[in-house]
């Protein structure tokens, strides 16, 4: 079982920056992946974007790419999303995911309760 808290999220104005924490705890392996997808309201939940634990290689979501990045602190077990350059539409509640990574990419099976973000114009 995986646990993930995660921290850091807020209100900020339009071109700002945020950083959010993603804390795990309890059992990982090096094959995991960790992610963070987001819901704005009325939307389905989307990937933002995956970093893959055993060396640190990232992919990114179109709508994210040159303005977030993920990073890792193995020593913590926690994973980091650096927002730059907010967007209104980047508003939404941000969850971490943790998974298995395989060469399908990342199969998210433990969550966090999710930290909202809102970006004001």
């Amino acid at each position: 079982q995986v646990q993930l808290v995660e921290s850091g999220g807020g209100l900020v104005q339009a071109g700002g920056s945020l950083r959010l924490s993603c804390a795990a705890s309890g059992r990982t392996f090096s094959s995991y992946g960790m992610g963070w997808f987001r819901q704005a309201p009325g939307k389905e939940r989307e990937v933002v974007g995956v970093i893959r634990w055993s060396d640190g290689f990232t992919h990114y979501a179109d709508s994210v790419k040159g303005r977030f990045t993920i990073s890792r602190d193995n020593a913590k077990n926690t994973v980091y999303l650096q927002m730059n350059s907010l967007k209104p539409e980047d508003t939404a509640v941000y969850y971490c995911t943790a998974g298995r990574y395989s060469s399908a990419g990342l199969s998210p099976t433990y969550w966090g309760q999710g930290t909202q973000v809102t970006v004001s114009s």
